[in-house]
């Protein structure tokens, strides 16, 4: 079955194409772009007139945690899949911080199998750094990295031990693999609850300083330079950490920065009276740094944008702020936190698409995330000045810990297609 979505905004990212047309997908690829077409393909067997709202390739999503295996009640991979389709993300790796931890291939394919069979989203694993995360001895990466997991992390707790890194860089490096850390020195960090500083003294809660950041940046990249490897510097939240990150790519390092969506939207006021659902690591840091990371965002200096979601249950965030969980739900919120950027006028739509599309794809050599001819049909159709009220009770994860609760966003996903199959259409269309 051919389908012509027409009459539509096309936006490629990785071209630079903004301009009205039509696609064709054929056996689960786009077989055709037609720029300026607002008529339906002749050859196609089923049309859907996009009357101007945007087509753009589906999101892609680095960082996604799931309680599956072993905390089904936080997330599954199927109910992560649904708030991910519903937000226009179309492929993510999920995270391997879950009970057991996945550190061995049997584990790995556990997923990629899971996935498969129940998931509406493209889902890649990832696989531990170290085994059970207790940052002692090196997992099996190159049997986990045959087995289908496409980057190694120890989520995020970093190897505190140097000497493992380094040995487990210079591994994966041989491998080819993509090691994904976490800038975070945690001598420095360790009971930090929220952004160190004035506020923070202020409240009475102990503070995460960026200092603790900007060291593990440094030595997680001096690393990366030494052994080759391709490191991810996971979440990055000061300009400061994106410029560390700068310098080593300078000297021919292979470096990527990813930062979390939230992070350009909220800053460390948006606590509050002691708001758990903006507790989360990273934290929000003051106005200046969160401005300073947009301006990054803008000059094409931080690679790829993330949801970050970490869903936590009721009963780990209705707790005083120093005991609830670290976390925030954010697979349904990832393009409306970008387009806000762009309605506020720093970034243009496509710069905003940039980072959740066609740059996370090739951090990670996938085919998706452009529009471009045999490409992948994993596209969404989207309305970027459609306001909504965010109500965690309609958010689809299982677990709808969201900062956003209670904003007013502009941008909504109304289709969303992977493989040219429809898996999310919204209700307003039924």
């Amino acid at each position: 079955m051919s389908l012509s979505i027409y009459n539509a905004r096309l936006l490629d990212p990785a071209s630079g194409l903004d301009e009205t047309g039509a696609i064709l997908i054929d056996r689960g690829k786009i077989k055709e772009i037609a720029n300026g077409q607002t008529e339906p393909h002749a050859d196609a067997t089923n049309t859907i007139d996009a009357a101007g709202l945007c087509l753009a390739p589906g999101l892609i999503d680095l960082r996604v945690k799931t309680g599956e295996p072993g905390i089904e009640q936080k997330e599954t991979l199927a109910t992560a899949s649904r708030s991910a389709v519903a937000g226009g993300i179309t492929s993510f790796v999920v995270m391997p911080d879950t009970r057991p931890v996945i550190d061995d291939m049997a584990l790995v394919r556990f997923v990629a199998d899971t996935a498969r069979a129940n998931a509406s989203a493209r889902i890649y694993p990832a696989g531990t750094l170290t085994t059970g995360l207790d940052g002692n001895a090196m997992a099996e990466i190159g049997l986990m990295a045959q087995s289908g997991a496409v980057l190694f992390t120890n989520g995020d707790i970093p190897v505190a031990n140097a000497s493992i890194l380094k040995r487990t860089m210079a591994y994966a490096a041989s491998l080819g693999a993509t090691i994904m850390s976490r800038p975070d020195e945690r001598t420095l960090s360790g009971s930090g609850v929220m952004n160190a500083g004035e506020l923070a003294g202020r409240m009475g809660l102990p503070g995460i300083p960026v200092e603790a950041e900007w060291i593990g940046a440094m030595r997680d990249t001096a690393l990366a330079e030494a052994t080759g490897c391709t490191l991810i510097l996971d979440q990055v939240s000061t300009p400061r950490t994106v410029a560390i990150a700068m310098e080593a790519r300078k000297r021919g390092a292979k470096v990527f920065t990813t930062a979390a969506a939230h992070s350009f939207f909220f800053n460390e006021l948006d606590v509050g009276d002691y708001l758990t659902y903006c507790k989360v690591n990273p934290p929000f840091r003051d106005e200046e740094t969160r401005l300073g990371l947009i301006d990054a965002l803008k000059n094409g200096l931080i690679d790829a944008v993330v949801s970050a979601h970490d869903p936590q249950p009721p009963e780990e965030k209705r707790l005083p702020f120093g005991e609830a969980a670290f976390g925030a739900a954010g697979l349904e919120t990832v393009l409306p936190a970008m387009l806000s950027l762009v309605h506020d006028g720093p970034l243009s739509l496509l710069e905003a698409l940039a980072p959740i599309t066609w740059r996370p794809a090739d951090m990670l050599g996938l085919p998706q995330g452009r529009l471009a001819k045999n490409a992948p049909a994993d596209v969404i159709l989207f309305d970027p000045g459609k306001p909504w009220l965010c109500e965690r009770e309609h958010l689809r994860s299982r677990s709808t810990n969201s900062p956003f609760d209670g904003r007013r966003l502009q941008g909504r996903v109304l289709r969303t297609f992977v493989g040219g199959e429809e898996v999310f259409a919204h209700a307003s269309l039924a």
